[in-house]
């Protein structure tokens, strides 16, 4: 009885030894807790048993018990029925009868007192054994309502873990990010693409100016060709007139005065030989 109530005893000092050792590795806690569970459960069924056995015990002793008290009233109603017998035989004056059955009486009445002491005897260990599956009943409920508040608590502290490693991953990352200064790097890609823009807008700048100078070398062309068919139109409409000598002509003397001068010269030859043509 002592060894089946020490069975509990032994499993909660294991538990908590198996917790602690645990918690001091540590290694990697959401592991060690579930192994924690599952020990912690199999110490439960362990206990579970223990504690089913301990009632089978005293079950058979409660039944050994009332046998001996059904024994004990047993040899009593033999005994009171051998005493009648007897007083039945003395009446009628057969003693010898009336002794064998006084006899009986006294040996149903050993018997009876025997099976009284038997579950008088009992009385006590059954009481001690009642107490303990009281006790063991009572301990197995503690281990499962400890089982429960264990199994809530790993799962609190799984995610606790996993949050708390969450945010060490982002810590890490914040603190590579501020290493490495992102920003420095945009700067660096910034004024590389400025660059680029710049080359863009420079081969843009080059390719209209070369435009604009071919459109203009185009505009000139046409205008002295112009000017070189108007010319010619001019030669064959005045061919065979003669100007004046070159000395009636102001000298050229490489300005625009000079050449305005001999334009004004050569229209008031135009104008002379066009009135004399009217007359």
């Amino acid at each position: 009885m002592a060894e089946k109530q020490s069975i509990l005893g032994r499993i909660s000092q294991l538990t908590r030894a198996n917790i602690n050792a645990l918690l001091d590795r540590a290694e990697d806690p959401e592991k060690m807790l579930n192994q924690l569970v599952r020990d912690y459960t199999s110490s439960i069924a362990e206990a579970r048993d223990a504690v089913a056995q301990t009632i089978g015990n005293l079950r058979l002793a409660e039944k050994d018990h009332d046998a001996d008290l059904a024994e004990a009233r047993d040899w009593g109603a033999k005994a009171q029925a051998a005493v009648a017998k007897s007083t039945q035989l003395r009446n009628e004056g057969d003693l010898a009868g009336a002794d064998k059955f006084e006899s009986l009486a006294k040996i149903a009445l050993t018997k009876q007192i025997a099976a009284e002491q038997a579950a008088k005897d009992a009385e006590p260990m059954i009481e001690t054994q009642r107490q303990v599956v009281e006790q063991l009943k009572s301990g197995l409920t503690q281990m499962e309502s400890r089982l429960t508040d264990l199994k809530t608590k790993r799962d609190q502290l799984v995610a606790r873990q996993r949050s708390a490693e969450a945010q060490v991953k982002v810590q890490g990352a914040i603190r590579s990010i501020n290493l490495m200064d992102p920003t420095s790097e945009l700067a660096r890609y910034e004024d590389q693409v400025r660059r680029l823009e710049a080359h863009a807008e420079g081969q843009a700048e080059l390719a209209g100016a070369s435009l604009e100078s071919q459109f203009a070398e185009l505009e000139m062309s046409s205008a002295a060709s112009e000017a070189d068919a108007r010319l010619a139109q001019l030669m064959s409409a005045h061919n065979g007139v003669q100007l004046e000598s070159s000395s009636e002509l102001p000298q050229i003397a490489g300005d625009s005065s000079a050449e305005d001068a001999i334009f004004a010269t050569l229209s008031d030859k135009q104008e002379d030989r066009t009135e004399e043509s009217s007359y």
